[in-house]
């Protein structure tokens, strides 16, 4: 049951890579654990932010890091946009891209 983990483009593979440390390896478990199990790794490490568009939550001694993702058949997971929070609200920008982006990727199937 294994599943592929893809990225929306190499800028969000970088921006993800240029986290902290500690956030940028919680985000390498989590992905670990995705593609060994599927994307459904329930609270507190996912949440369904709806329209086919999911959050993966990581954490560090850095703080947090947001990851939007969506599943594509095929056993695909695709991250679309990736953040640090510096706030407690998700910034809309951040969301208002991830959006759009998994429109444009759920179209092209």
């Amino acid at each position: 049951m294994n599943w592929t983990l893809l990225f929306y483009s190499e800028r969000v593979r970088e921006q993800i890579r240029a986290w902290p440390a500690g956030i940028y390896a919680d985000f390498l478990r989590l992905a670990g654990l995705m593609e060994e199990h599927g994307a459904d790794l329930r609270m507190p490490h996912w949440r369904a932010m709806g329209e086919s568009l999911f959050e993966l939550r990581c954490k560090g001694e850095e703080g947090i890091g947001r990851a939007f993702y969506c599943t594509m058949v095929g056993r695909q997971v695709v991250i679309l946009n990736g953040f640090v929070k510096k706030t407690q609200e998700t910034p809309p920008t951040e969301l208002r891209v991830a959006r759009k982006r998994v429109k444009e990727v759920k179209r092209e199937t």
